[in-house]
Order: C-alpha cells, then sequence, then structure tokens
C-alpha cells in the first residue's frame, strides 16, 4: 500500500496549485485523487461539492485529468482519439474537434505525445484540470491552454513545480 500526505488543500476556481512531493509515486496518488480516480482511505476529498467514493461520476465531470507518461499516438490517430474522448464524455463529435484544432494551436510547439492527453481532458470542458508531473518545458503552453480553469500540478522537484506556480 502506497502513503501519500497528509494534505489540505483548498482551490478556488480559477486558481493554481503546484505541490511538490518527495517520491514520483506520491505525486501520482496525491493527482490521482484530486481527479477522483483513487480514493482516499482515510480524510476526505471533495471536488467541487462532490465526494469521489460515492458521487465518482460527478466528480469525473469536474475534473479533467492528465497523466504524466506520454500519449503513443500520433497525428493521423488523433481525430480518432478526439472522437473517442467526445463520445466518453457526451461532448458533440463536431464541436469537438474544432475545440480539439484551437486547443491545438495554443499548445504549439508542445511535443503532440504530452498535448494530445492535455487535449483530451480539456475537450469535456472540465472546471479543474489535474496534472501529474507535468513537463516544466511546456508550463507556459499548458497554461495558456488551461485558460481560467482551477489547475492543480504534482511534481517529484521543487524546480519543476515553480514553472506551475
Amino acid at each position: 500500500m502506497a502513503r501519500a500526505g497528509p494534505l489540505t488543500l483548498d482551490l478556488d476556481p480559477g486558481g493554481r496549485v503546484a505541490l511538490t512531493f518527495l517520491s514520483s509515486q506520491e505525486a501520482t496518488i496525491v493527482a490521482l485523487m484530486a481527479a477522483g480516480i483513487a480514493k482516499a482511505t482515510t480524510g476526505s476529498v471533495l471536488i467541487g461539492d462532490y465526494d469521489p467514493r460515492v458521487q465518482s461520476v460527478h466528480c469525473k465531470r469536474i475534473a479533467g485529468f492528465v497523466p504524466h507518461e506520454p500519449l503513443q499516438l500520433d497525428e493521423a490517430e488523433f481525430p480518432r482519439y478526439v472522437a473517442y474522448r467526445a463520445a466518453l464524455w457526451n461532448v458533440e463529435a463536431t464541436a469537438a474537434q474544432a475545440e480539439a484544432r484551437l486547443l491545438c494551436e495554443r499548445l504549439e510547439g508542445m511535443h503532440e505525445a504530452f498535448a494530445f492527453p492535455l487535449i483530451g481532458a480539456l475537450i469535456a470542458m472540465p472546471r479543474l484540470i489535474v496534472l501529474d508531473r507535468p513537463q516544466p518545458a511546456y508550463a507556459a503552453q499548458i497554461l495558456r491552454a488551461v485558460e481560467g480553469r482551477a489547475l492543480l500540478s504534482t511534481h517529484a522537484q521543487p524546480s519543476n513545480a515553480t514553472a506551475f506556480a
């Protein structure tokens, strides 16, 4: 069993916080809990007004999760990935493709393996984006793409967190 915390955090709409942890594993656990994917065994996690242990569907509509691992997908497969994400979140397919094109422009210069998962999370229009150990080299593009949404990023190195604070 892996442990993370204790941690107390309130993030206002449009707020931004970058958290540094002692290990990559701890950073990932907190990111997964903040997105409502992993459940806390003690204490509580609220996403909006919802508890992921009993209202996980509501939490997943509020929070978009972007994993640390790059997505092994090339440009030719990207429209199909966007269509899949649109169907997953019940977003109209044409609107999702249009939003994905706009996001690609905002993420210009970012390697597609890191851009595509962020775009996949953003087309659902979540109020919170949770980034698990994002690449600090892409901080400017990520912050531009997230615009106005709450952002929580986890890091295993303080210098990486600085780019997102």
